[in-house]
């Protein structure tokens, strides 16, 4: 018996996904007056409450990547993977209380923001730049990657699915704003959750049991949790995850646009901090669920693995196979499950659409059109939410084309988070970094990231750097599920390797060790140059001899006030949140949080004490 494939039912229900996530669009396109400035548009009003917001940064966070790439890594490499639940607890904390606390108090809608006002306008303009360029690509191959996936599949329609979901996702952005891709992230969990369930649920009928599951996966050497082998060049350890994984997430988490525009956008900073932490379950979450499916999956096909007995043609084919195989009585349920996947791609790209807007309107427009009224703004973002959905659809359609290149310029620019990341530790976590130093690092991180990562895209690393597990197509017999299927899958996108043709088969001694770097090292020491050599070359600049506003560094009474809600409030802390008269209107007066609770702390002592510090 062949694999099943889509019926009407599944169509009516990857169809009823993206209407419901329009709706969303249209209703917040007018509710409450509708976005009648940029700030409504880009920040939601700076009203949102942690729930939503938390949500939404889950679902931006699992893109189609995610829900097709996770379950097929654990299927090969075994539930290491799941140490990143370690990792993703280090980057909620560092994010809430390193990175938060300074860009909540400054009240900035983009990022790079910071930049100009604790460097210079030039430092910032890098940041934006960079950004942009980063988040196209990755979008592209965000929209793109998923859809081929489940093309060769489920034989879902490729171009239909990739120009729906660009649209849709274009539609909502530009009318509902900030707003309305929080909401539709929240609906996009939940289709992603019903999605995963369907799944393990199925795949734990079909297995008669837990037990069973976790016995194969345990026999197949599935349960490899701790691997404490300290080599730096093997893919994935206890330790490479640990500490490489902390690296590059927070460079996403704690000043990525498209995340920090979402928490600071939280009406208080307790509500963006909760945010953080409330996303934290979401994520731990969705990893379980992406290990049981793996694990599900290895149980399944442990004596029999599609991939090796040429069924599918690409690891990420796997899930959409395995949906297919052991769903296919169920009417409707195969339809869930991609529109698990595409709420995946949904939710990352109006994110994107959401942050590209944001960055284009204040760091490329306002600072030199400073005579905009605040309703041309908002019309300005809008009109700047559609062309980037026009872009993305077409940077899709060029991954078509391009598939292996993307994917390197992709990798490439993933270099550009480690960078950043020292770039903003610099500014928030050294008084004495200066703009000369800070210029310097970045350019340093750049460049060693840049080596390691273009290297390693042409030498990938040997097999037993990466350990793939063993995969067996012993039990493949004629009455196993998934034999005599009549499709035949088509090629998998190229590799850069395969397009840069390497002459004969040598490799340089610097493949071996250096370029085979796990490439969750690569953010980790873009990081760590970028801030010892800003850190040297501020101090050489006379960066200790510069009076740097406090209001641009992390203090230590931002880490005290977490715990001052417990206890009665000395004068002394109250100071704290006053150090100065706020004098920029970019900096946060015209955050209603700052103006009635926290600058005139005097008139709402209740207030202050309550949880909202």
């Amino acid at each position: 018996m062949g694999i099943g494939h889509f019926t009407v039912w599944d169509y009516v229900v990857f169809g009823a996904m993206l209407l419901v996530s329009a709706v969303i669009g249209v209703y917040y396109a007018f509710a409450g007056g509708g976005q009648q400035t940029s700030k409504d548009f880009l920040m939601g009003g700076r009203s949102m409450n942690a729930l939503p917001v938390a949500l939404s940064l889950t679902a931006s966070f699992m893109s189609a990547v995610t829900v097709l790439g996770t379950p097929a890594e654990i299927y090969r490499f075994g539930a290491i993977f799941c140490i990143f639940a370690i990792t993703y607890f280090l980057v909620v904390l560092i994010s809430a209380e390193v990175f938060l606390p300074v860009f909540y108090r400054l009240g900035i809608t983009s990022t790079y923001e910071y930049l100009e006002l604790r460097f210079n306008k030039y430092l910032r303009l890098c940041g934006t730049i960079l950004f942009i360029i980063q988040t196209i690509l990755y979008t592209g191959i965000v929209i793109y990657a998923p859809a081929l996936a489940l093309n060769q599949v489920t034989g879902f329609d490729l171009w239909g699915a990739v120009v729906t979901t660009g649209v849709v996702c274009t539609f909502y952005c530009t009318l509902g704003g900030l707003k309305a891709v929080v909401w539709t992230d929240v609906f996009q969990v939940g289709i992603m959750v019903a999605g995963f369930s369907s799944v393990i649920i199925r795949a734990v009928v079909v297995q008669e049991g837990i037990g069973r599951i976790l016995n194969d996966s345990y026999h197949g050497g599935r349960l490899n949790f701790w691997d404490f082998n300290p080599n730096p060049l093997q893919r994935h350890t206890f330790w490479t995850i640990l500490i490489g994984g902390t690296f590059t997430w927070t460079g996403i988490y704690g000043v990525n646009q498209s995340q920090v525009q979402r928490y600071i956008a939280c009406k208080t900073r307790f509500q963006a901090k909760l945010s953080l932490y409330i996303n934290l379950l979401g994520l731990w979450a969705i990893l379980v669920c992406a290990m049981f499916c793996g694990l599900a999956m290895y149980s399944i096909y442990h004596d029999c693995d599609p991939w090796t007995a040429k069924r599918v043609s690409a690891p990420d084919q796997l899930m959409p196979y395995l949906v297919l195989d052991i769903l296919q009585d169920f009417p409707g349920v195969p339809g869930l499950f991609v529109a698990s996947a595409y709420s995946g791609t949904l939710s990352t790209v109006s994110s994107s659409i959401n942050a590209l807007a944001a960055v284009t309107v204040e760091d490329l427009i306002k600072p030199y059109f400073s005579s905009l009224s605040e309703k041309k703004l908002a019309w300005i973002s809008k009109g700047m939410s559609l062309f980037y959905g026009g872009v993305c659809i077409a940077m899709a359609a060029l991954a078509s084309l391009l598939g292996g290149l993307l994917q390197a310029a992709l990798s490439i620019f993933g270099m550009v988070g480690g960078p950043l990341l020292g770039l903003f530790s610099l500014g928030i976590l050294s008084p004495f970094a200066n703009p000369i130093g800070a210029f310097v690092g970045l350019i340093g991180g750049f460049t060693v990231s840049l080596w390691v990562g273009i290297g390693a895209q042409i030498y990938p690393p040997l097999p037993e750097r990466t350990m793939p597990l063993n995969l067996t197509t012993i039990g493949c017999d004629i009455g196993s599920p998934g034999t005599g299927s009549n499709w035949t899958a088509t090629t998998e996108m190229p590799t850069l390797t395969t397009l840069v043709r390497l002459q004969g088969t040598e490799r340089p001694v610097l493949a071996d060790y250096w370029y085979s770097l796990s490439y969750l090292y690569f953010s980790t020491l873009g990081t760590l140059v970028t801030v010892l050599l800003g850190m040297i070359v501020s101090l050489l600049t006379g960066g200790i001899k510069q009076n740097i506003d406090r209001k641009f560094l992390l203090t230590k009474e931002d880490i005290l006030s977490n715990f001052s809600f417990s206890k009665p409030k000395t004068n002394e802390k109250v100071e704290v949140l006053n150090w100065k008269p706020f004098t920029m209107a970019e900096e946060g007066t015209d955050n209603p949080v700052f103006n009635h609770i926290e600058m005139n702390v005097t008139e709402n002592k209740e207030k202050v004490n309550g949880p909202h510090v």
